[in-house]
């Protein structure tokens, strides 16, 4: 579904990422982990068209991803859910949904997303005329991930979801991307600093160290890598 190959992006005269090659199958949930500073925001922006890579192919199913405009890559399939949530405070959480929903199969599939994602986050229903602005991290987070579904995507771009979020919360939301992974089969590509949860829900995954992918492999095999147990892992 979507391949990047020698993918290379900078900013300025600075190589942001070096020759980075990932590829996520239909239905999988993939995560990309590693640390501060490794490029992984910048592969996601790379992805979505926010930033513009110097070498490399970006496909995603039979499209040249570098093409393609970055309005149009969401009417394609690819919904973003950004670092740091970037809801929209003075709207509702109903209009927030709506403006996610602003792709034609988005608007076709209205009714039956939303009802989705109020069963998977049942206090944006509870509060789906509250304010943005006036919920929690958590909820906030909730939100966004509610917003990039309600597009309709058939692959979703999840960006540290975890990011200022205590930890019961952050496995809260981990377990409902689980569960939304599952019961529609989503693919989910997924950029976490918690190695250890990330590699738990996902199917695969490739670690990135200074713009680099460095270890790649199934879920299993990079539990089991003694670079990532002690690295990562503190084993």
């Amino acid at each position: 579904m979507l391949k990047l190959t020698n993918l290379y992006a900078c900013y300025g005269a600075v190589d942001v990422l070096k020759d980075v090659s990932i590829e996520v199958n239909e239905g999988e949930f993939v995560a990309i982990v590693g640390p501060n500073g490794a490029g992984k925001t910048t592969l996601f922006k790379a992805i979505s068209g926010l930033v513009t890579p110097s070498r490399g192919n970006v496909y995603f199913a039979e499209h040249n991803l570098l093409k393609v405009s970055p309005h149009q890559r969401a009417h394609l399939g690819i919904a973003h859910v950004p670092e740091g949530r970037q809801v929209f405070p003075s709207l509702t959480i109903l209009e927030n949904l709506a403006l996610g929903a602003s792709t034609a199969s988005g608007q076709r599939d209205w009714n039956d997303n939303l009802e989705k994602i109020f069963s998977w986050f049942p206090v944006l229903k509870i509060r789906q005329h509250q304010r943005a602005g006036s919920l929690s991290g958590g909820e906030q987070q909730m939100l966004a991930i509610g917003r990039g579904i309600a597009a309709s995507p058939r692959l979703l771009l999840l960006d540290e979801p975890s990011m200022g979020l205590s930890p019961l919360i952050a496995d809260e939301i981990s377990e409902r991307l689980v569960e939304i992974h599952r019961s529609s089969k989503l693919s989910v590509l997924l950029v976490e600093q918690r190695v250890a949860e990330a590699l738990h829900y996902a199917n695969r995954g490739y670690v990135l160290e200074t713009g680099r992918v460095v270890l790649s492999g199934s879920q299993a095999s990079l539990q089991q890598d003694d670079r990532i147990r002690q690295v990562y892992l503190g084993m």
